[in-house]
This record gives structure tokens, C-alpha cells and sequence, in this order.
């Protein structure tokens, strides 16, 4: 077993003897379809009319390997997913739209879309904001560099207290929230990946910080670049690991979607063939399924250790 799931597993065993009893319901109220609020038999509306349709709208943020659209057509390893979880649910069609990260979840609430396939991290202010699945996929942290690595950056704690070094950081990413609570005060938000690796091609940006497969991704499909990538790293915080678990996204009133979302993600999540039958195209390995024991409402809670 690799040292990152080593760490991952462990992690989770504490999370598991520490966490809040605080259920993702309890992280949410009951309103369906964006702000105007409604009640809990709203919520089978929403499933059942989207089975009627055939057809479920979800949001994009082109971070590759996970989700984007490449010849007009969707693809990456949480579109791979959805499309086998949605179709058990009845529902064949997956359609797509691309937003900047930072409009996933106010654009889900407007109700512009009906979920969000970007593995987005589950983290207690996102909790209160709206639903999440159960885990679907683990992941730890790299920085991407100039080719290199002239400041022999390792980690956030590498960045810390260089007054030289700019980082870059997704905007609403769970990075972001990495470097402010590190109090790492040059930084530069950028609302897509794209745009992150550009700054650090472009000598604008020093690093720039997110989930290791997908700055691994972009380096391995962008050789000519001039970048790197760090070794991964679980991100240590005022003493404590931070467990990186992404997950789908619904609004907070669409329980019966939710619930009928995670009975089918179960069997996948649950069968390692099945797991990485669709996820193992887009460079995710058995390190990246999360472990049985790690639950929504333990990562709702905030409570890490």
C-alpha cells in the first residue's frame, strides 16, 4: 500500500473515532430548486421528473482528468461515473454545461442545473450551501513549478513565509482555503486550470496549487509547457491531515435524487473492478476510491482530528 493511502486510511480511522454526529442532511434544509425553498415532497419532483425526461443537466468546471468536453462531447472520469450512475437511475442522457469553479454551486442554486460532476471537496461552508453525495473520489495535493523547480518548493509549508514566491491557487478551491489558513499572503486566484498553468508557464506565478492528478494530468498533455509537478502531499493544517474527498453536488431540497444517487454510486464504489472499469482511463488508481469508512457527514462536520 502506497504512503498517500496509507495516510488517507488513517486519516479516516480518526475522522471516524472524532466526527460530529452531524448528518449531510443536517448540514442542509429542505428547500428545492435554488433559494425559493419548498418542501421534502418537492424533492421526489425533481427525481421523478427527471426520469420522466430522461435526461439530467449537470455543471462542469474543465478540470481535467475529472470532467471537461473535448470535440463537443463530455468526458473525464466523474462524466464516466455519471453516465453508469444516472442511467441505473433511469435517467439515460447526461447533459453538460462549463462554468468557471467559483459559479458551481450559486449556479446549481439558481437552478440553472440539476447537479455537479467536478469532484468537488466536501467541506462544512460548501455543506451549507447544498448536498453532497457520498465520497466518490480521494485525492491529495501537488504544486505545479517551472521546469526545475528553481525555489525547491515541496509543499504549501514550502511556500510559507517566502516573500518571493507567488502562489496560484483556483479560485473557491480547497486550496485557496490551504494557503489562507497557512497565511501565505501572495497569492493569485485564477478561475480555471488552464489559467493557472499558464501563470506559471508565463514566469507570473511561482506555483500553482491543486489536486495532484489533475496538475499531473495537465503536465503529462502539455510536455512542451515548461512546468513540473511536485510529489503529492496530504496538506497539514494547525496540526491536523486534510482529507480530500470530492463528491457529486445537488441542491439542499433534492433529497430523493440524493438518496437514489448514492444507493447506485454504492455499487461502485463498493466493487473496486467497477470502480476503476471507469475511472482507470483517466489516471485514477485504487488509491483514489475512498474508504468505506469515510462518510459525508464526517467530513460535513470539519471535524478532521
Amino acid at each position: 500500500m502506497s504512503t498517500s493511502r496509507t495516510i488517507l486510511r488513517r486519516s479516516a480511522a480518526v475522522l471516524g473515532a472524532a466526527a460530529l454526529a452531524v448528518g449531510v442532511t443536517a448540514c442542509t434544509d429542505t428547500g428545492s430548486g435554488g433559494d425559493t425553498g419548498g418542501s421534502a415532497s418537492d424533492s421526489a419532483s425533481t427525481l421523478e421528473r427527471l426520469q420522466d425526461e430522461g435526461t439530467i443537466t449537470v455543471a462542469i468546471a474543465d478540470e481535467r482528468p475529472y470532467s471537461w468536453v473535448e470535440g463537443g462531447e463530455a468526458t473525464g472520469a466523474t462524466i464516466a461515473m455519471h453516465k453508469a450512475i444516472f442511467a441505473g437511475m433511469g435517467i439515460d442522457d447526461v447533459d453538460v454545461v462549463e462554468v468557471d469553479w467559483n459559479s458551481l454551486i450559486p449556479g446549481l442554486k439558481a437552478g440553472r442545473y440539476d447537479a455537479v460532476s467536478a469532484g468537488m471537496s466536501i467541506l462544512p461552508e460548501r455543506c451549507a450551501e447544498a448536498a453532497f453525495s457520498d465520497p466518490e473520489i480521494m485525492y491529495t495535493t501537488a504544486l505545479m513549478v517551472p521546469e526545475g523547480n528553481p525555489d525547491g518548493l515541496t509543499d504549501l509549508d514550502s511556500v510559507q513565509g517566502k516573500d518571493d514566491v507567488t502562489l496560484a491557487v483556483l479560485k473557491g478551491g480547497i486550496e485557496a482555503g490551504y494557503a489562507d489558513k497557512l497565511d501565505i499572503a501572495d497569492t493569485v486566484s485564477v478561475d480555471n486550470a488552464q489559467s493557472g498553468m499558464d501563470l506559471v508557464a508565463n514566469g507570473r506565478a511561482d506555483a500553482f496549487a491543486m489536486t495532484a492528478i489533475s496538475l499531473n494530468w495537465m503536465a503529462d498533455n502539455n510536455p512542451d509547457a515548461g512546468v513540473e509537478t511536485t510529489d503529492a502531499f496530504v496538506q497539514v493544517i494547525d496540526g491536523v491531515e486534510q482529507v480530500g474527498a470530492g463528491s457529486t453536488v445537488f441542491r439542499q431540497g433534492d433529497i430523493e435524487l440524493l438518496d437514489a444517487y448514492n444507493e447506485q454510486l454504492a455499487t461502485i464504489t463498493g466493487d473496486v473492478d467497477a470502480y476503476m472499469g471507469l475511472v482507470g482511463e483517466f489516471g485514477f488508481t485504487e488509491e483514489n476510491l475512498p474508504p468505506a469508512d469515510l462518510t459525508t457527514e464526517q467530513l460535513c462536520s470539519g471535524d478532521l482530528g
